[in-house]
């Protein structure tokens, strides 16, 4: 769109993804509730909806709702790249928090992804501690808050990501390609916050699942990250 590479999509096998960090993310929402369980999903930042197809590939049935703030785009995917056969998706333009505030009071999810943040200009209103108690308020019991962040060396937006993400969960991970966390080079770290204490079991199969080399910061590890 406008000469920029969105996404990728693989319309034949929804459940092949070509980004690395999309598919860090797909292996959270794997560990999210028992494989192959529906669950219900919230996507802040809709893209080419690859994990909403990755969702419905692998947890048949899935409520979902994707939240776009570019019309254009999602217009067009929807047009283009059709969604997988019994797709039950709900979307919505405009702002992610408002239309976080926007939906039915009675709505909870499992899984709350958020994928709008590339690099420090992150829009303040929604890189904040608020925007994530909003959005937690939103989680069923077992539900958890993906955050994709997209940075440059130094990592001063996740950095302060983790930071407001502490604030608003009962614990969260970082979980990348090992060389993200020196903070020499750009590229994308997943935050994620849960309800309650970090699974270390979820530690060793992100681990295991890659893509590698990958590496997952927990507990007293994360705070070398935390302003």
């Amino acid at each position: 769109m406008g000469g920029a590479e969105q996404s990728h999509v693989n319309l034949a096998d929804p459940g092949d993804i070509f980004y690395e960090y999309l598919r860090r993310i797909g292996h959270v929402v794997d560990l999210a509730a028992p494989w192959g369980e529906p669950i219900t999903a919230l996507h802040l930042g809709a893209g080419a909806l690859t994990l909403a197809r990755y969702i419905q590939a692998t947890r048949p049935g899935s409520v979902q709702y994707a939240v776009e703030l570019e019309r254009e785009l999602l217009d067009f995917v929807l047009a283009q790249l059709p969604l997988p056969e019994g797709t039950r998706l709900h979307t919505v333009i405009g702002d992610a928090r408002d239309a976080l505030a926007g939906l039915p009071a009675e709505l909870r999810f499992d899984v709350v992804i958020l994928d709008i943040f590339s690099g420090p200009e992150a829009p303040a209103h929604i890189a904040c501690t608020e925007f994530y108690e909003e959005a937690a308020a939103r989680l069923t019991p077992r539900g958890v808050l993906i955050v994709n962040v997209g940075d440059e060396p130094g990592l001063t937006l996740v950095r302060s990501q983790v930071a407001a993400l502490r604030r608003a969960m009962w614990d969260v991970a970082a979980f990348a390609e090992a060389g993200m966390f020196t903070g020499c080079y750009p590229g994308n770290i997943i935050l994620t916050g849960t309800q309650g204490p970090w699974p270390e079991v979820w530690t060793a199969a992100l681990t295991a699942r890659g893509p590698h080399p990958a590496k997952v910061l927990a507990g007293v590890e994360l705070d070398v990250l935390s302003d």
